[in-house]
C-alpha cells in the first residue's frame, strides 16, 4: 500500500505541476506572492580593474540599478527591494536574495515617486565566452495597459558580454559595457509627444545601437530557477538550474498598438524626430543610433511597459562584431493632464579639435495655455563625459529656463563617434499629483572631437644619392594617444581645403598614401618605392606635394584633420612614354611602335655615368613582372618598332627605365618611368543582330580623356579601307561605342580600330598622343 500512495502522490505531483506550468503560461498564476514595485532596470558589467589583476582575468564586476515605486502606482502598496537574486549566465546563481542593495533607497532629482537601488557584485567565471548575467523582479505592477495580468508577471533584465582577452583595451583596461546615464521614470501625457532617451555610453568607444523589444518574464520565477547549491525560502534545496529562461509577458504589445488604442490614436505637432505628422496613426519608435524613444502621441492614460536593446559592437580586423547587449526595462505613466510639457532648445551638433573647450547655451520655456500656468523649469544633462565635463543651471524661469554646458576636452577624448549629451527639461506644477505630474522635454547634443592637424610639414628636394627623393619633416604630434601617421602625395599642388570637422585625406584631394609610420615618427623619405621595394624615384621636372594625418587607436578610433600641404619640385624632366602604337595586326608579325622623350637634366649641368635606356614588355594590362626587349646606349635613341608579336590576340604593356652606370663600382641609377600599355579594342555584335558594341581598354600615364576617341570601320572583304565613321568619349581607363549604322547587313562581317589622343599635362609639347589599337573583326550574327 505505501507504494501505490507514493506512485499515487508522485502523479498527482505530475498533474500539480503541469497545471502550475500551463497556468503560468497563461499569465494567470504569479510567479511568486511579492508585492509589485518595480519600474525599471539594467545592470553594467566591467572587467577586473584591481590592481595586480592576472592577465586574462574572468573576474567581472556588475551593478544593477533598479527603479522602483514608493507612492503605490494605482493604489498599489509598494514593496522594498533590500536584495536581489542574481543569475550568471554560467549556469550558478548568487543564491536567493544574497545580493544586498548598496545602502538605502535613493533619490532621484526632480522624481517624487521613485527611488534608486543600486546592487554591486561580482562573479568570476570559469572560461572565456558569453555569458549572460540577468535578474529576476518579483513583481510588476498592477494595471499595466500592454500585458495581460502584469501584476502576476515578473519583471527581467540582462546584460550579456563577451569575455575575450582580444576585446581589452591592454592589460589594466578589459572591456566595459555600456551604461545608460538618464534615469528611466519619466512620465507623459494623453496627445502630447512622450520622450525617452536611455543616454547610452561606452567607455571604451564602441559603437552602440538600439531597438525595441517586448517585455520579459521569467514563468519559473526565482525560486523556480535557482538550483544547487541554493536552498528556498523554505530551507528546501533548490532544484533548477540557474538558467533563467526569458519568455515575452502574456499578450505584449506595444503602446501605440492599434488594439490597445482603439485606433482612435494620432500624431500631433513635433519638431523633432521624426518630424510629427498631424493626423497619422500614431507611432512608438526607437532611433537606432541615438537611442531616443518617440511616442506621438498617447491618447490613453494608464501605465505601460517597454524594454530596449542596447547593442555593443566592436570594430576589429574581421568587421563589425558584436560584443554584448544591455536590455533596459522601463515603466511609463501617462495621465490626462492640462499641464504643458516645455519646450527646450539646445545647441547645433558641433565638431572639435581636442584641446579646445566645448561650451554649450541650453534654454527651456514651459508651455502655457489658459489652464496650464507656466511654472519654473529644471534643466539636466546626461552622459558619461558628465564630470569632468559639467553642466551648471543659471535660471529656472518663467519665462526662460537657462543652463550652460562646458567641457574641456582632451587628446583621449578623439573618437570617431559624437559624444552624446541628453539634455532635459522639466516643469514643475504645483502641486504635483498623479493627474498633474511633471513633464519633460529632452533633446541630444552631438560633439564629435577630432585630432589637431599635424604641425610644420616640410619637403625638400634631394639627389644626394643619384635618385631625386623627397626628405619630409613635421613636428613632434600634439597627442601622445594617436597610433600612425599616414602619408600622401599628388603631383602638383592641391586646392584641397579640409571642413572643420574633415579627418584624413579624402581621394577626392587627388592624394594617394604611399605610407604610414608610427604617431612618434618626425621624418620620412620619399624614395617612390615600389610594392617589390625597389626605390624608383621621383621624375624630374615635377613638383611633388604632401599631406599627412594621424589617426587613433580602436576601438574609439577617430583621426586628426590633414596637415596643411607641403611641396618639393625637381629640375630637369624624366624619360616618359608616349607611344604604344599598334601598326599591324597579327596572330604572329603583329608590331607595336613605342616611343618616349629624352630625359634632361638640371640646366647648366650633365648626367654622371653612363646614360642607357632599357625597354621592357610584358603581356596584359597590369602586369607585375617585365621582360628586357632591348637596351639602347644613346640617348639620342627614342624610339622602337617591337615586330613578331601576337598582336590579334593580346595586350602589351611597356615599361622604361633610365640607367646610369659608373665605373667605380657604385651601384647603377635607375629611374622608372610609368608604363603604359597599347590600346585593345573589342567588337560583339549585339542581340538582334543589327548592331555592334565596340569596347576599348588601356592604362598609361598620359590623359587619353581630354580628346574623344576616333573610330574606324571596314567591311571584311581583303583591302577594303578603313572609314572614320565616329568619335566617342573616353575616361581613363577606356570606353564603349554603339555602332547602329542602318548599313550594317546582317551576317556580313566588319573590322574595327580606335584611335586615341593623349597628352601630359602641363607639358604642352606632348599635347597629342597618338595611338591606334589593333584591327578586330566580327560577323554580324546573334551571339
Amino acid at each position: 500500500m505505501q507504494h501505490f500512495f507514493s506512485l499515487h502522490r508522485k502523479v498527482r505531483a505530475r498533474l500539480g505541476l503541469l497545471a502550475a506550468v500551463l497556468l503560468v503560461g497563461l499569465g494567470l498564476m504569479p510567479e511568486k506572492a511579492s508585492a509589485s514595485h518595480i519600474r525599471a532596470g539594467d545592470i553594467q558589467a566591467k572587467g577586473d580593474t584591481t590592481q595586480n589583476a592576472p592577465l586574462g582575468s574572468r573576474r567581472v564586476f556588475f551593478k544593477m540599478v533598479l527603479y522602483t515605486d514608493i507612492v503605490g502606482i494605482g493604489g498599489q502598496t509598494p514593496a522594498k527591494q533590500p536584495t536581489a537574486t542574481i543569475f550568471f549566465g554560467d549556469g550558478t546563481s548568487s543564491c536567493l536574495d544574497a545580493v544586498p542593495r548598496a545602502g538605502g533607497e535613493r533619490s532621484i532629482p526632480g522624481n517624487t515617486d521613485s527611488a534608486l537601488n543600486i546592487y554591486f557584485f561580482e562573479h568570476t567565471y570559469p572560461s572565456s565566452g558569453e555569458f549572460t548575467v540577468s535578474f529576476i523582479g518579483e513583481n510588476r505592477n498592477g494595471g499595466v495597459l500592454n500585458m495581460d495580468n502584469s501584476i502576476n508577471q515578473s519583471f527581467y533584465i540582462s546584460t550579456t558580454f563577451t569575455l575575450d582577452p582580444a576585446l581589452n583595451i591592454n592589460r589594466f583596461s578589459p572591456n566595459r559595457s555600456p551604461i545608460l546615464t538618464t534615469p528611466a521614470i519619466d512620465k507623459g501625457a494623453t496627445g502630447q509627444v512622450f520622450l525617452h532617451n536611455p543616454g547610452g555610453f561606452d567607455a571604451d568607444g564602441d559603437s552602440l545601437s538600439f531597438k525595441l523589444q517586448d517585455s520579459r518574464k521569467v514563468a519559473l520565477g526565482v525560486e523556480g530557477t535557482l538550483g544547487a547549491p541554493c536552498t528556498l525560502g523554505n530551507g528546501a534545496v533548490a532544484t533548477g538550474n540557474n538558467r533563467p529562461l526569458p519568455v515575452t509577458v502574456p499578450n505584449y504589445r506595444f503602446p501605440a498598438d492599434p488594439i490597445l488604442t482603439g485606433g482612435a490614436a494620432v500624431q500631433v505637432p513635433y519638431a523633432g524626430v521624426p518630424v510629427g505628422r498631424p493626423g497619422e496613426a500614431a507611432i512608438f519608435v526607437q532611433d537606432i543610433n541615438t537611442g531616443q524613444i518617440t511616442w506621438n502621441a498617447p491618447s490613453r492614460a494608464g501605465i505601460y511597459n517597454v524594454a530596449m536593446v542596447v547593442e555593443e559592437w566592436r570594430r576589429t580586423p574581421a568587421g563589425r562584431r558584436k560584443i554584448g547587449e544591455v536590455i533596459r526595462d522601463i515603466q511609463i505613466i501617462i495621465t490626462n493632464t492640462a499641464n504643458l510639457r516645455p519646450i527646450i532648445t539646445i545647441p547645433e551638433d558641433i565638431c572639435v579639435i581636442a584641446g579646445e573647450t566645448v561650451t554649450g547655451l541650453v534654454t527651456a520655456v514651459d508651455g502655457v495655455s489658459p489652464t496650464s500656468p507656466q511654472t519654473p523649469v529644471t534643466l539636466f544633462a546626461f552622459s558619461g563625459i558628465i564630470p569632468p565635463a559639467r553642466f551648471t543651471q543659471t535660471a529656472t524661469g518663467p519665462p526662460t529656463a537657462r543652463g550652460t554646458f562646458v567641457w574641456q576636452t582632451q587628446c583621449a577624448n578623439v573618437a570617431r563617434l559624437p559624444y552624446l549629451v541628453v539634455f532635459k527639461a522639466q516643469d514643475n506644477p504645483s502641486p504635483v499629483t498623479a493627474a498633474n505630474p511633471p513633464l519633460i522635454d529632452e533633446k541630444t547634443w552631438r560633439i564629435t572631437v577630432v585630432g589637431p592637424p599635424p604641425q610644420n610639414l616640410r619637403a625638400a628636394p634631394d639627389a644626394s644619392t643619384g635618385l631625386n627623393r623627397s626628405l619630409l619633416t613635421w613636428n613632434t604630434y600634439t597627442c601622445a594617444n594617436a597610433q600612425f601617421i599616414h602619408i600622401y602625395r599628388k603631383e602638383n599642388p592641391s586646392g584641397f581645403v579640409p571642413g572643420p570637422c574633415e579627418t584624413g585625406i579624402p581621394a577626392s584631394s587627388g592624394y594617394v598614401r604611399i605610407a604610414t609610420v608610427p604617431a612618434s615618427a618626425t621624418s620620412f623619405t620619399d624614395n617612390n618605392t615600389n610594392a617589390g621595394g625597389q626605390n624608383l624615384g621621383l621624375e624630374r621636372g615635377k613638383t611633388y606635394c604632401y599631406r599627412i594625418y594621424a589617426d587613433f587607436p580602436g576601438p574609439a578610433f577617430g583621426a586628426s584633420i590633414a596637415s596643411a600641404e607641403a611641396c618639393a619640385s625637381f629640375v630637369g624632366r624624366a624619360a616618359q612614354l608616349k607611344n604604344v602604337d599598334v601598326e599591324v595586326t597579327s596572330a604572329t608579325q603583329g608590331q607595336i611602335a613605342v616611343r618616349w622623350t629624352q630625359p634632361r637634366p638640371a640646366a647648366g649641368t650633365v648626367f654622371d655615368g653612363t646614360p642607357s635606356f632599357v625597354l621592357s614588355r610584358a603581356e596584359g594590362l597590369a602586369p607585375t613582372a617585365f621582360t628586357p626587349v632591348r637596351t639602347f646606349t644613346s640617348l639620342n635613341d627614342t624610339s622602337f618598332v617591337d615586330t613578331g608579336l601576337n598582336t590579334l590576340d593580346r595586350q602589351y604593356t611597356y615599361q622604361l627605365e633610365f640607367i646610369r652606370s659608373f665605373s667605380n663600382g657604385s651601384l647603377p641609377v635607375r629611374e622608372v618611368a610609368a608604363p603604359a600599355s597599347s590600346v585593345r579594342v573589342t567588337v560583339v555584335p549585339n542581340n538582334p543582330p543589327t548592331s555592334f558594341t565596340v569596347s576599348w581598354t588601356y592604362r598609361v600615364p598620359w590623359n587619353n580623356s581630354l580628346k574623344p576617341v576616333v573610330i574606324y570601320r571596314r567591311n571584311g572583304a581583303a583591302g577594303s579601307p578603313y572609314v572614320q565613321i565616329a568619335t566617342a568619349p573616353t575616361t581613363a581607363t577606356g570606353g564603349t561605342y554603339q555602332d547602329r549604322d542602318p548599313a550594317l547587313v546582317k551576317g556580313q562581317t566588319y573590322c574595327y580600330y580606335v584611335r586615341t589622343e593623349g597628352q601630359y599635362a602641363p607639358t604642352g609639347y606632348l599635347s597629342s598622343l597618338l595611338n591606334k589599337s589593333q584591327e578586330q573583326c566580327a560577323a554580324l550574327i546573334a551571339a
